[in-house]
């Protein structure tokens, strides 16, 4: 009897500690739950603190401008092979590539046409490529293909990407790098100088979102990135665009991103016959016209070019901007002999009259 009183008050000890456990546990979860529920809103909150800019094609830019790049992303390279494994595959000379440079380059099939076009740049142990998200899932696929034979890993970069512009831009670049030169190492990341009023940020989300938090410009969308690309003329392939045009045809050259003395890549010999025999008839061009209703936002915007009295159709725009008082931008491959003052029109919108505008670098081939 005394065993069975003992075994009974044991049972009782063990519902207890088991309640108890119980109770923690339950506890601990409704902390963790909580905490991760505070933590992905206050993700959520530095990334919904972007707003949309409205600027006429006459109104001046901010003096500083940050925004998160979400249609832009990375693909990256480490691994003992990288630098020789890209300088096989890409248009610009991985090799010569210092670690406070950036380089403007192209990958491309066997026959010379763009997969994307990007920027290149040294990034923690390795290379980074920035080009637009839309274009990496299938530039990841064909960079991968020949990797098996190389020590390398090429994968999509899980870092945020934020753009800071403006015209006290470089100033504010100072103040969180210790180093100069066009590529920076900071606090989570990589710095890097885009144009002169133009920086990337490449860091990781802790980082990133320090960054917006503290950051004492305006927050602003990321369309004003676009604008700043097309008014720069900066070759852009994005998904609908992918191999359907040589680097030529995109200006690659004109910005320094073919080498014609670094040795054998995948299509090289067509993009060296289009600079020996003159092979490439077509060049990228910054387009400017009016609107008489929005842009599609689902398919392609296509513009005509007046032959006589009748249009033709000239092709899609790679990307482009729209301000407030109904005037666009954009950037379109074309001909290269056409008359720069030839009448362009929306195919969609035919009552408007679009031309050709100055390109902020030259096309000579010499």
């Amino acid at each position: 009897m005394f065993d069975s009183e003992c075994n009974k008050g044991a049972d009782r000890q063990l519902v207890t500690q088991s309640q108890s456990l119980f109770k923690l546990t339950k506890k601990l979860i409704q902390i963790n739950i909580a905490r991760l529920f505070s933590s992905v809103v206050n993700n959520m909150d530095w990334q919904n603190r972007f707003s949309v800019l409205n600027l006429s094609s006459h109104d001046p830019l901010p003096e500083l401008m940050l925004t998160h790049l979400t249609g832009w992303g990375a693909i990256t390279l480490v691994g003992t092979d990288k630098k020789a494994y890209l300088q096989g595959q890409v248009t610009c000379n991985v090799v010569s590539l210092q670690e406070q440079q950036v380089t403007f380059g192209a990958h491309c099939d066997a026959k010379g046409k763009v997969w994307s076009v990007f920027r290149l740049f040294h990034h923690h142990d390795g290379y980074a490529m920035f080009q637009p998200q839309s274009a990496m899932e299938v530039e990841l696929r064909e960079l991968k293909k020949y990797a098996i034979f190389s020590k390398v890993t090429i994968a999509e970069s899980s870092d945020i990407a934020l753009g800071v512009m403006g015209s006290q831009a470089d100033a504010w670049i100072d103040t969180v790098s210790e180093t100069t030169g066009d590529v920076r190492r900071i606090a989570g990341g990589t710095a890097v100088r885009m144009s002169p009023q133009r920086w990337l940020l490449l860091v990781n989300a802790e980082q990133a979102e320090q960054y917006v938090n503290a950051w004492q410009g305006l927050h602003v969308e990321q369309s004003l990135w676009t604008r700043m690309d097309i008014e720069e003329a900066v070759p852009v392939v994005t998904q609908t665009a992918q191999n359907e045009h040589i680097p030529q045809a995109l200006n690659v050259q004109a910005v320094d991103g073919i080498s014609f003395t670094k040795g054998c890549y995948t299509g090289q010999e067509t993009v060296a016959r289009a600079k020996y025999r003159g092979i490439n008839k077509r060049a990228m061009y910054i387009v400017k016209g009016n609107l008489s209703a929005p842009l599609s936002q689902d398919e392609p915007v296509v513009l005509e070019r007046a032959v006589g009295e009748n249009w033709r159709s000239a092709g899609a725009l790679l990307t482009y901007y729209r301000f407030t008082d109904s005037i666009a931008i954009g950037l379109i491959v074309l001909p290269n002999d056409l008359e720069h003052d030839v009448e362009l029109r929306l195919a969609a919108q035919p009552d408007t009259r679009w031309h050709i505008q100055p390109l902020p670098y030259s096309l000579s081939e010499e």
